[in-house]
């Protein structure tokens, strides 16, 4: 690491204070981006779709949990597959603290994997997480949010994520939906990120962004550098960190 110049108080107050306006800037931005956003088309969802909780099976509409706003998370775990993503972990260890107020603003969160729950549930408890995760196992769900793809899609070209052609052979990705439900019990698609999309949800970025090193990784958005799940760091505990309430 380099050092910048290192100048007398006046100087840093100075140089301080000028950077501020851009600052300020960039947050108006985000109040307008996020405006934007809210104002986009909305798309009705028409398909039943149904998945797998520990209470037994629940419709899209059931995941809402009496809320009109619900925010989905994909979480990349297939079938049969040992891998556990760290960079989807990494962002679920934000998910319970941010729950506690998301629920009592009319916003319900929930994670879905294609995975069994036999599969989720022991992972789940190893990490120490108290957010809901359902799975997706025998619908076409996150074949039509675009997160899954079949072998026959990559061999043909034909999967697209994040609006554009899929670039790689990966047949799981993440991402985010966000939904609402209407009075007569109506569903509309009303957003999704996918990709980095999610970056602004992972609150340890942030803090990074303000430190001298920052994320420190060798390429953009390469979480892949430090990022481990949360008990693979040295010193850390096989009992999962219980972040929730």
């Amino acid at each position: 690491m380099t050092l910048p110049r290192i100048v007398s108080q006046s100087e840093w107050t100075e140089a301080h204070r000028a950077h501020l306006a851009s600052e300020k800037a960039f947050m108006r931005q985000r109040d307008a981006l996020a405006e934007a956003r809210r104002n986009l088309p909305w798309v009705k969802v028409e398909k039943d779709y149904v998945f797998q909780t520990p209470n037994g099976p629940a419709r899209l509409g059931d995941l809402f949990q009496g809320r009109s706003q619900l925010i989905i998370y994909h979480f990349m775990m297939a079938p049969g597959d040992p891998h556990r993503c760290p960079g989807c972990s990494f962002l679920c260890d934000h998910i319970d603290g941010a729950n506690q107020h998301l629920r009592q603003h009319d916003v319900s969160l929930v994670v879905v994997s294609r995975a069994p729950l036999a599969e989720i549930a022991p992972f789940k408890a190893r990490m120490g997480w108290a957010f809901d995760w359902v799975s997706s196992e025998g619908s076409d769900f996150n074949a039509d949010y675009k997160v899954s793809f079949s072998d026959e899609q990559i061999a043909a070209g034909t999967a697209v994520y994040n609006f554009a052609p899929l670039r790689g052979s990966s047949r799981e990705l993440p991402g985010l939906t966000v939904f609402y439900k209407d009075d007569a019990g109506d569903i509309f698609c009303t957003f999704q990120v996918r990709s980095r999309g999610g970056d602004p949800l992972i609150g340890a970025y942030h803090y990074l962004d303000l430190t001298p090193k920052g994320r420190n990784e060798t390429g953009r958005g390469n979480l892949s550098d430090w990022v481990r799940l949360h008990d693979e760091y040295e010193g850390g505990s096989r009992q999962g960190c219980h972040c929730g309430p």
